[in-house]
């Protein structure tokens, strides 16, 4: 596939590099010519420096026959406007554009070919809000992730000392939990993941990423460890984006607090939001979060677009006696560093944004890609299309399909049923497969695996 990325920044680089070792033809266009020779030197792709918006840059790059535009730099007016010219003059196919400010994305009708022609948006707000979403509902989780519009999730969960499954081998999770089908897809030990097996003895400290159906992931998370109690009380510092979309959304149902240093930012907070307490002032004055009593805080998030400040201001926190601390890192390097010490959780809004685009970007109906924790593991949710004579999974049992080496099918959607993979489980068309790969390398071979066509025979 031949792709164009505007933007050489740590979204646009990372996508670079996800796409350039999979026989992707990759260009990417940026202004700044020393983040592209450290891409170029490092990757097999062309660069091109110049603005991506500008039809004599867009045609260097080779738009007359790209068939994919991904537009990530860091100014939306840039993004939109390069995928019009991409549409007008290039007839681009498919054109990916990140966009982050609200007043753009709550206008209806503004994001089509009769207006401004973007055929996915990218709001790397809203993907990191709705992943902080999911961990608030989850005390005690360290990822989830939604499979099937959220019929299905994957947690990473620490399993703790006491834990009943601690110990055992994971072919007693059925025995402990005659009810509840799950399947543990990986766990990451002692630095390094492992492919779990049957015989697989749960140990102290593991990270325990284990697919359910939504409705039995608490049951699930009970074996592993002792359930956390639901937070009640969330301070959040940063009033940014994504601090007022969080609160926005959380603030029904939990007492939350935003500390915030810009006084303008402040009042436009304490307007626009209903029912959170505003602060001007920093997270990392100690005073003040002695004030707000954040020995009594159940969960601090710091959410500012300085790694170092949200370092030490979640430090200073938990120290101080906050139950638990969420961190965003803009850094990757950053995340496994830091979290798991004072610092529970670390989110990468680069890494979130990643599958999000990758997602759009892979063949055969791949609705989903996701990284897990540490490198654990790829999870792909993919659609089973055709039928037995066009497809290669469907109408076959799991036992019977080749997969990729390190590849395993974790669980299957149908319609409203979630469905624990087995070895005589059977592939229909419609289904969603879930698969957990232990090796990235293999994903075009995954992406084969449900294209459909006679090519298969």
């Amino acid at each position: 596939m031949k792709i164009i990325i505007l933007g050489a920044g740590q979204v646009g680089g990372t996508l670079a590099e996800h796409l350039a070792g999979e026989a992707n033809d990759i260009t990417v266009v940026d202004t700044d010519a020393d983040r592209l020779r450290d891409l170029g030197d490092r990757l097999d792709i062309r660069t091109v420096q110049g603005r991506g918006s500008f039809p004599t840059v867009l045609r260097q790059a080779g738009a007359d026959d790209a068939d994919m535009l991904v537009a990530v730099t860091n100014s939306d007016e840039t993004n939109m406007l390069a995928c019009q010219v991409a549409y007008t003059l290039f007839k681009t196919p498919t054109k990916i554009a990140r966009v982050r400010e609200a007043a753009y994305l709550t206008r209806a009708g503004l994001f089509n070919n009769d207006a401004i022609p973007v055929d996915v948006l990218i709001s790397p707000e809203q993907v990191v809000t709705n992943y902080i979403k999911r961990l608030i509902e989850y005390p005690g989780a360290l990822q989830v992730i939604d499979f099937a519009g959220g019929k299905a999730q994957l947690v990473a969960v620490k399993a703790y000392y006491g834990g009943p499954l601690v110990g055992q081998q994971l072919r007693q999770l059925r025995e402990h939990m005659p009810n509840v089908d799950t399947r543990v897809a990986a766990i990451f030990r002692r630095d390094r993941p492992i492919a779990p097996q049957g015989d697989t003895v749960i140990e102290v400290d593991d990270e325990v990423f284990f697919i359910a159906a939504k409705a039995n992931i608490r049951a699930v998370m009970s074996e592993m460890r002792r359930l956390d109690e639901s937070y009640k009380r969330i301070v959040i510092a940063g009033g940014g984006h994504i601090g007022e979309r969080l609160a926005e959304a959380i603030e029904s149902r939990y007492q939350v607090k935003i500390i915030e240093m810009n006084p303008a930012r402040c009042r436009y907070l304490s307007e626009t939001l209903d029912n959170t307490v505003v602060l001007l002032g920093s997270a990392s004055d100690r005073d003040l979060l002695l004030e707000e009593n954040i020995a009594e805080v159940d969960l601090f998030l710091a959410l500012t677009n300085d790694d170092e400040a949200n370092i030490m201001s979640s430090l200073l926190a938990k120290r101080l006696g906050a139950r638990k601390v969420m961190t965003i890192i803009n850094n990757p390097a950053y995340v496994d560093l830091v979290q798991g010490g004072e610092i529970d959780i670390a989110i990468s809004p680069q890494l979130a944004t990643i599958g999000t685009l990758l997602t759009h970007v892979r063949r055969g109906d791949i609705v989903s890609v996701h990284s897990l924790r540490r490198g654990a593991a790829e999870a792909i949710e993919a659609v089973a299309h055709g039928d037995a004579r066009s497809s290669k999974v469907i109408g076959r049992a799991i036992r019977d399909i080749t997969l990729p080496p390190g590849t395993t099918i974790g669980a299957i959607i149908r319609a409203e049923e979630v469905l624990i993979a087995h070895d005589i489980t059977v592939i229909k068309s419609g289904d969603h497969v879930i698969l957990f790969l232990v090796d990235k390398k293999y994903i075009r071979d995954v992406e084969r695996l449900f294209q459909v066509g006679l090519s298969f025979f």
